[in-house]
């Protein structure tokens, strides 16, 4: 008994230094102190075999050599929980000191942010912001707004048709009464679509379902079939505007368009107004800015060099928008009663407001993809 526990000993301290891992380790102590077939165990199992005197004396040796082999294990877990955390730090080692990697941020487009700014200026003077669908009826898009079939007035917006094999589309809806007269009631019928070449329907949509007074805006993007240039798109985005109660003139469109394009343009500025025709206006005009480049001289500043200024052509002004006096057969397409309220209203391109913020030379720069563009913003 004694040889044999010499030899579990020097087994014990020759193997359990030696370990590589703690799988190894663990397979160590189960083969020295293991419950079931541990050499140790195995001997202590045998005791009870001895006399008296050597049971003794065994029994010692034994608990003596578990001890023995428990610290052995012990301390060699202890070395292999330094040497893997060591390694671990080497792998994952950082420096908190080193900069970090910078990431790439994006920015809001140009003429998201224009938008934006828009629709708080306008909310600042107590108007709405509503929208309305970009694919649209012919009735929403023309009619309503005193454009019939075959009206010369529709070669000023060059539109994209939408098309079923039939030629039409089938759509189902209706509206009730609206401030005591029947609007235009929209049965299950076969009408043509199209990609809205303004948002003016939008204000048609609205008045079939609001009683005036209304104060509203429509931003969103309108299509035309047009060629493409420096200045023209085929889609661009536009900022309708409404203004409809009792005893409204054209002073009122003024303060409140003064006010849009000094809050804009955070300067004082000048406008005009010529006589224009638009068929759902009466009367009609053509809003011109003073050029907020040369301060409306038409003469480049020193900073841009000498000569005349090329936004403005020399002229001193730029065009903004279309405006007027909502017409009455606009209210009567709606179903308001004639001479129960007036209003107007106005149509501006964000893509060119934008173009003027920040000076923008090119209007197919918004859809280029280009980041060099978009990162400035």
């Amino acid at each position: 008994m004694h040889d044999e526990l010499k030899k579990i000993e020097k087994a014990a301290c020759d193997e359990i230094p030696g370990a590589k891992n703690r799988d190894t380790l663990d397979d160590l102590k189960i083969k020295f102190l293991g419950r079931e077939r541990g050499a140790l165990t195995l001997i202590l199992r045998g005791l009870k075999n001895l006399p008296a005197p050597d049971r003794k004396t065994a029994g010692e040796e034994a608990n003596r050599l578990r001890g023995v082999v428990e610290e052995l294990v012990k301390k060699k877990l202890n070395e292999l929980k330094k040497t893997e955390l060591d390694s671990i730090l080497k792998k994952e080692w950082l420096d908190v000191t080193r900069p970090g990697v910078k990431k790439e941020r994006g920015s809001l487009h140009p003429i998201t942010r224009v938008r934006r700014e828009v629709e708080q200026i306008f909310c600042s003077m107590g108007f709405s912001v509503v929208e309305g669908p970009e694919v649209e009826t012919e009735w929403y898009n023309f009619d309503a707004l005193n454009i019939p079939k075959d009206h010369p007035a529709r070669d000023m917006w060059d539109t994209f048709w939408l098309k079923t094999e039939r030629g039409m589309w089938k759509v189902e809806g209706g509206t009730g009464k609206v401030f005591g007269g029947t609007g235009h009631t929209l049965r299950s019928t076969f009408h043509n679509l199209l990609l809205r070449t303004h948002t003016s329907p939008v204000q048609i949509r609205y008045m079939q379902k609001h009683n005036p007074p209304i104060r509203i805006i429509a931003p969103g993007r309108v299509y035309r079939y047009e060629a493409t240039d420096a200045s023209h798109d085929i889609q661009f985005y536009q900022v309708e505007g409404l203004l409809i109660d009792k005893n409204i003139s054209i002073a009122n469109f003024k303060a409140v368009i003064l006010e849009f394009f000094k809050k804009m343009f955070l300067k004082e500025v000048k406008i005009r107004l010529r006589p224009s025709y638009f068929p759902f206006v009466e009367p009609g005009f053509e809003v011109d800015l003073s050029c907020i480049v040369c301060g409306g001289k038409g003469r480049a500043p020193r900073s841009l060099g000498e000569g005349g200024c090329s936004v403005c052509k020399k002229t001193g002004w730029l065009e903004m928008m279309g405006a007027g006096m909502v017409h009455p057969k606009v209210f009567e397409a709606v179903g308001y009663v004639p001479g129960n309220q007036q209003g107007f209203a106005f149509g501006v391109g964000l893509d060119r407001i934008t173009m003027m913020k920040y000076k923008i030379p090119n209007i197919r720069l918004f859809h280029s993809g280009d980041l060099r563009f978009l990162k400035q913003f």
